[in-house]
């Protein structure tokens, strides 16, 4: 049979290959592994940049490097068209880009943020655990306490105990979100010299390799299956397998399993406290039946008892463990009833939604001098809302992304928007395209506004996305027409746009956080937009609308500090 022509890799030459016969090959006559590439270095006077290029956008001049997962360019100073990859502080791609450099870059100045007491008290908690020999701490405090704030203090004081140069932060999805969020209060709160990098489950294959002092796992429920990829890399990078260069573990979350099965990430501390080894452990289901625990095997695999007595006895045995060593593996405060918890969230653009976004801006400007100059207040009114209106929209996808996120971690997600036709109803589409049941409070006669707010009560819906401010109740536990109760899955709430009103912004919190029940409110904002001044302005005014009214608005004044955007351009935006 005649060869076919082929290009070689090594040239320009071609060479003769055959067709394979049936014959099997030896295994030992295998195409040998290809070396991997050096690590690129800078030469005098420049710097190896390490970029963050999203998937088949143009990159002119940078080079795909393997072994970091990354676009790299070497030089003096960035080109302008790869200025859009720049990768922001704290991140994976910066992290690599400064243990590649002789010196890190110089890190943007940010608004100081003032721990509270149960930050700084819940930081000495972990931190005695870790100066005890501790390998997994459980931080698992309601949303709204200041789990992250107490994550970034315990890390600083750990540094000051023990030998640590590097630390990890995995958060959820998505990165545009959860990374800006991280960052800017590992900023807020000191990095305390320490090499700090955020990244998100998803990413988790990127960093497998590499090896950190101290690990931080935001919602760490996301392994709690060990079936999975994301447990495979989360092994390496926890250590769990490992016992001498094993980094300590800090879990944070909430809402840590579903049965006693699904707490692999803890196995190392249980080994730890009794006085086994990892191996013993690594089986979770064998070591708690085991321990006497009533978990027995299924047909469709392990299976925890449906008996509650016995479920309720496995519970208590297991938080004891935690809770009742000495020093506590754990920790647990509950929300106490009180003012709500208002996060500001910027949204990371994408170099093409940046573009976009800026294009609008520069719209709206040069249409609001007209507007001044002739004196026309209408035509300045309209200006701006198409300017809102198309700020939102470009943010709709991190939106719906953060929204997946919050329905996978079992919580009923309440989005108030102020506009429908970009903002409601492409939110809306994109969650039933996903197949997320999502109810409706928006639009003239468009709905049965009462069907639809019981259908996200009774857990019907995992999802509200509403324009009303005042009337609907959509909290936990509440008591419906019927007699029956609303579903008590916790509720969260996103402000999709930032409001002016304070008074408007105090009514949409009070949908959920109300009658006893909490629930965590977010802002979400372009990062490094005039959106993030609009959204000072209106925590500035929650904070004095609740004032008025004799509430504690500290943590809203805390917000609004963090929020201070002095350098943003067009603040006559917020004037008119």
């Amino acid at each position: 049979m005649p060869g076919r022509r082929r290009r070689s890799a090594t040239g320009g030459r071609s060479t003769t290959t055959r067709t394979p016969t049936a014959t099997p090959r030896k295994r030992a006559s295998a195409r040998p592994s290809k070396a991997t590439p050096e690590l690129p270095v800078a030469g005098p006077g420049e710097r190896v940049w390490v970029l963050a290029v999203p998937f088949r956008a143009p990159a002119p001049g940078a080079v795909w490097h393997p072994a970091l997962q990354a676009h790299v360019w070497v030089g003096r100073e960035l080109p302008a068209e790869l200025a859009p990859y720049d990768p922001p502080a704290y991140s994976l791609e910066r992290f690599l880009e400064d243990e590649l450099n002789e010196t890190p870059r110089p890190l943007p100045v940010t608004p100081a943020l003032v721990p509270r007491e149960l930050q700084e008290t819940g930081a000495g908690t972990v931190a005695a655990h870790a100066s005890a020999g501790g390998r997994v701490f459980l931080l698992g405090d309601d949303p709204g306490v200041g789990k992250t704030g107490t994550a970034i203090l315990a890390v600083h004081e750990i540094a000051a105990h023990r030998p640590v140069r590097t630390v990890l932060v995995i958060a959820d999805r998505p990165a545009a979100i959860t990374i800006p969020h991280w960052a800017r209060s590992i900023a807020g709160f000191g990095d305390s010299g320490l090499r700090w990098c955020v990244t998100t489950w998803d990413r988790l294959g990127k960093i497998a390799a590499l090896r950190f002092d101290v690990v931080v796992a935001d919602e760490a429920h996301m392994v709690r299956h060990t079936t999975t990829q994301r447990w495979k890399h989360w092994k390496a990078v926890s250590g769990a397998a490992r016992v001498k260069d094993a980094p300590y573990v800090l879990a944070a979350t909430a809402t840590p399993a579903h049965t006693p099965l699904e707490l692999p990430y803890l196995a190392p501390e249980f080994a730890s406290q009794h006085g086994e080894s990892i191996r013993e452990w690594a089986d979770l289901p064998k070591a708690l039946e085991r321990h006497g625990f009533h978990v027995e095997r299924g047909r469709y695999g392990w299976q925890w008892t449906e008996d509650p007595d016995a479920r309720r006895a496995d519970l208590a045995r297991l938080q004891s463990w935690l809770a009742d060593a000495d020093p506590p593996a754990t920790l647990h405060r509950p929300a106490p009833w009180g003012p709500v918890s208002v996060t500001g969230t910027p949204v990371l653009l994408s170099p093409t939604e940046r573009a976009s976004y800026e294009a609008e801006w520069s719209e709206f400007r040069a249409e609001m001098q007209l507007a001044r100059r002739g004196r026309q207040t209408a035509r300045g009114r309209a200006a701006l809302l198409r300017f809102r209106q198309k700020a939102g929209l470009i943010r709709v996808q991190a939106t719906v992304d953060w929204i997946k996120a919050q329905v996978e971690a079992e919580r009923q997600v309440a989005v108030s928007v102020e506009f429908v036709e970009t903002a409601a109803d492409p939110i809306r589409e994109a969650l039933l395209e996903a197949g997320i049941p999502v109810t409706g409070i928006y639009g003239r006669d468009r709905f049965d506004v009462e069907a639809e707010r019981l259908r996200f009560q009774r857990g019907e819906a995992m999802v509200c996305v509403f324009t009303v401010t005042a009337s609907i109740s959509l909290h936990a536990g509440e008591l419906l027409p019927d007699g029956s109760h609303a579903s008590e899955l916790p509720r969260v709430g996103l402000f999709h746009q930032p409001r002016f009103s304070g008074i408007q912004a105090r009514q949409v919190t009070g949908r959920t956080h109300r009658d006893g029940k909490t629930s965590p409110w977010r802002i979400a904002f372009a990062a490094d937009t005039v959106e993030e001044q609009v959204a000072k302005v209106m925590v500035e005014r929650l904070a004095v609308s609740g004032s008025t009214a004799g509430a504690d608005t500290s943590a809203l004044r805390e917000i609004a500090e963090l929020l201070d955007a002095d350098w943003l351009p067009g603040t006559a935006l917020v004037e008119a």
